[in-house]
């Protein structure tokens, strides 16, 4: 094992040195210890939680996609004491299976255009029509409805709603990454209304900036029952330590408003951070897991990725699974899964794309017809 390897913080010690030796414990003391340190040091704490008035508006349409679907608009309005929002998921529902169907959803932070409600667009980006005939419902939403990514001084979007502007903005506030995180439970909580729609098997994914912020609300929202990163990189599902291409001060400087103003302090001191991202990883289990890299993504670092998900297996076998399973890093366009846990590394440069796709969905087909689902668990 290389040395960064070893000087990863360990997942399964709390904070006062105990060991954790059961899924009991796991999740009554070393997750929640685990969560608030990430929130401490790294995504922020949210001002609000679920608004008490949130409200959830649909119009739908029939015969979409030469009459496989039905499209769903859905505005998702909350309101706080800066003022209203409006987040608009656009949904697309099989004709055919028996309802409720699983769906996944996905975090755009591309163009709009990749998500267009007539379908005169096709984008592998989000392919729709291809998630619809493999027995899925196709969700996406738009960061931009939720905080712009742009260095505003959190002024708009979420923040500008619910920040308290008369007071000084705390060092562990939320940064953008939480608030789409946070936007992607309301969608969530949007889900568990709409009768047609199995909230118990929702796939969250997200490319890129998109991927950190599915991983971080997949950790927050024990609702989701598949998380799904691609080419996340940085403070996505890639190890800090020891990182290639981009590192915490190349993306605190690039994007100095998607995380707490704490994580500035790491950087170039990522052996200091009192976690990394394989505890990220660690908090989603025993849920299903999916990370894929692209072999031209040097700046992501595939390598870091893969070895994030190969250090979060000892928080999966608390819960009877083995995780991934090997540490020998697969083969181009080889996908490997096992036990609740899926990687590929697609030919190619830094993309989301239809392979992409059906990796992810043969992954489901698989894990969730065994029965896996999330009932009973909560947002946190």
């Amino acid at each position: 094992m290389g040395t960064r390897e070893e000087s990863l913080p360990e997942a399964l010690f709390t904070v006062d040195g105990t060991k954790i030796v059961t899924a009991e414990q796991w999740e009554k003391k070393r997750r929640p210890e685990i969560l608030d340190l990430f929130r401490e040091h790294v995504y922020g704490r949210e001002a609000v939680k679920r608004p008490k008035n949130l409200g959830f508006k649909t119009v739908e349409k029939e015969g979409m996609m030469k009459g496989l679907s039905k499209r769903k608009k859905v505005n998702i309005t909350f309101e706080g004491p800066g003022g209203v929002g409006l987040l608009r998921l656009l949904l697309f529902i099989p004709t055919q299976p028996v309802k409720p169907v699983p769906v996944f959803l996905l975090i755009n932070n591309r163009r709009l255009e990749d998500e267009d409600p007539e379908r005169d667009m096709r984008s592998p980006f989000w392919p729709a029509e291809y998630i619809i005939s493999r027995g899925y419902a196709a969700a996406v939403f738009h960061v931009e409805d939720i905080d712009p990514d742009y260095n505003d001084g959190f002024q708009n979007g979420v923040h500008g709603i619910f920040d308290s502007p008369d007071q000084p903005r705390p060092s562990n506030a939320w940064g953008t990454i939480s608030a789409w995180a946070w936007g992607a439970s309301r969608v969530m909580d949007y889900f568990e209304t709409d009768p047609e729609i199995n909230s118990e098997q929702v796939a969250l994914v997200g490319h890129s900036r998109g991927g950190k912020t599915a991983l971080w609300a997949g950790a927050v929202d024990q609702r989701f029952a598949m998380v799904v990163s691609n080419n996340s990189g940085n403070t996505g599902a890639a190890l800090s330590r020891g990182k290639k291409g981009e590192t915490i001060q190349i993306i605190n400087n690039g994007f100095p408003h998607w995380f707490t103003e704490n994580y500035k302090n790491y950087n170039d001191k990522e052996y200091e951070l009192p976690v990394d991202q394989h505890m990220l990883l660690s908090l989603i289990a025993p849920r299903l897991l999916y990370v894929a890299s692209a072999s031209d993504d040097y700046w992501a670092d595939p390598e870091s990725e893969f070895l994030s998900l190969v250090h979060a297996e000892p928080v999966y076998r608390l819960f009877g699974l083995h995780g991934l399973g090997t540490r020998q890093f697969p083969t181009l366009d080889s996908p490997v899964h096992r036990d609740n846990v899926g990687y590929h590394v697609r030919t190619g440069k830094h993309d989301l794309l239809e392979y992409d796709w059906q990796c992810f969905i043969n992954f489901a087909d698989y894990y969730l017809e065994t029965g896996v689902s999330c009932k009973g668990l909560r947002s946190q």
